[in-house]
């Protein structure tokens, strides 16, 4: 046996006391806990009344740097992602300058490593397009080289069939995956608010659940057409669930995430007494109905909704505090995402398997990621988790920079004690 450097002794996995064996940043064994041990060198963290979790993994995250830091940054973002329970954490192309070339990747590559050492992992997502635009392909053999795991045009939907086609093929000569942000560009574009009676009531330009689904639709006859992978951003609706289905049914290499806001908040949110027109519930794509989250829960427990991703998206509160209208949208997540997800296995709402495979293997398989599953030869990453401890969702309890959250004031229930990433403690 290889020499073991770090010991968790009684923790709890799938509600039995075990202990942890790990060597060079890798799981040697996990077995039956003993009431003693000879731990030789070994640092040993005692973990009795704790749960043992692998590290979670978010493959949409907004870290806001370069040129946000006033939003968020490398820095906070990936103290939230640690305190959070992530050990991969992938973010988005809409910085300032945009990351549409190697040296803003290097220059968050930097930072990443300057501040957390040790982890969480960065991976950057590279541009799909110059500036955003839609018009001319990123130079994404340069993105890929430099360290990006990936390609979006996140916030921005790429209007061009013809461009979006290209950089499938493009992509999956580096290996990488496109991953689309699904918004018809001609239907209520980030309006933030589901068109409905809701919208109606609170006469407010809103966005229908078709302007995503036409999207959904158009990339899952371009993924079948191709027999390239797309992987689908923030799923929020039935109609998008249903053209999923459809489409794993035949085969066809699309994956899909949601969020943890949509599979337990509604457009009721945003009238809720005392809250009407509450900025901290506008998002892209908006919260939808009652029968759509209802539809989120089912997808994803049977797998037709792949992962689960925060994106995580940060404002100044000075940005939210305005009128509906011209508030941002966005709702960050990495500090509220596993208290929100954990207590709906605990309800019997999302099942526990359900919950790993959309924290953990889905995520990694779909973007080639370290993963850990406790076999031998994982990664030790892994957190321990109070399940029972409560804490209030404020400013003073969030890690990150953004407090924009409908959660502001919630009483949540479970937190990471601490964390280590390739056996070495990070928080």
């Amino acid at each position: 046996m290889a020499k073991i450097d770090l010991i968790v002794r009684r923790a709890t996995l799938d509600g039995k006391e075990v202990d942890v064996f790990v060597s060079k940043g890798k799981i040697v064994e996990v077995k039956k806990s003993v009431k003693s041990l000879d731990a030789d060198d070994a640092k040993v963290e005692e973990a009795f009344g704790l749960t043992l979790m692998p590290s979670m993994t978010d493959v949409h995250v907004h870290l806001r740097e370069p040129g946000y830091e006033y939003k968020e940054d490398v820095e906070s973002g990936l103290r939230a992602a640690a305190w959070g329970g992530f050990s991969n954490i992938m973010c988005m192309a809409n910085t300032k300058p945009i990351n549409d070339n190697a040296s803003v990747t290097e220059m968050m590559l930097d930072k990443a490593r300057t501040y957390w050492p040790k982890g969480p992992r960065l991976i950057p997502i590279g541009a799909l397009t110059k500036g955003l635009s839609g018009k001319e392909l990123a130079p994404m053999a340069e993105l890929a080289e430099s360290g990006c795991g990936a390609f979006s045009n996140d916030g921005v939907p790429v209007k061009s069939t013809k461009i979006f086609r290209r950089a499938i093929e493009y992509a999956s000569d580096w290996n990488r995956v496109v991953i689309d942000h699904c918004e018809d560009p001609y239907m209520g574009v980030a309006a933030g608010v589901n068109e409905g009676e809701v919208s109606s009531r609170l006469g407010l330009p809103a966005q229908p659940d078709i302007a995503e689904a036409l999207q959904v639709g158009r990339d899952v006859l371009l993924a079948e057409y191709l027999d390239l992978p797309i992987h689908l951003a923030h799923i929020s609706c039935k109609k998008s669930v249903d053209l999923i289905r459809f489409a794993k049914e035949r085969g066809v290499k699309i994956s899909a995430e949601t969020t943890p806001h949509y599979l337990t908040m509604t457009e009721d949110y945003l009238e809720a007494e005392g809250t009407e027109y509450d900025t901290n519930a506008k998002v892209n794509p908006p919260l939808r109905t009652e029968a759509d989250r209802q539809s989120i829960i089912e997808a994803l427990n049977d797998g037709t909704i792949d992962c689960l991703a925060t994106d995580h998206a940060p404002h100044a509160t000075f940005e939210k505090e305005t009128e509906f209208d011209v508030a941002p949208c966005g709702i960050t997540g990495l500090d509220t995402a596993l208290s929100v997800t954990w207590q709906l296995v605990k309800d019997g709402v999302l099942d526990k398997d359900a919950f790993t495979r959309a924290w953990t293997t889905a995520p990694c398989g779909i973007f080639n990621l370290p993963v850990n599953t406790f076999a031998p030869g994982d990664p030790a990453d892994f957190f321990l988790f109070d399940e029972g401890e409560e804490w209030t969702v404020s400013n003073e309890t969030l890690y990150s920079k953004g407090k924009n959250t409908p959660l502001l004031g919630s009483t949540l229930k479970g937190r990471v004690k601490t964390h280590f990433i390739a056996g070495k403690k990070i928080v």
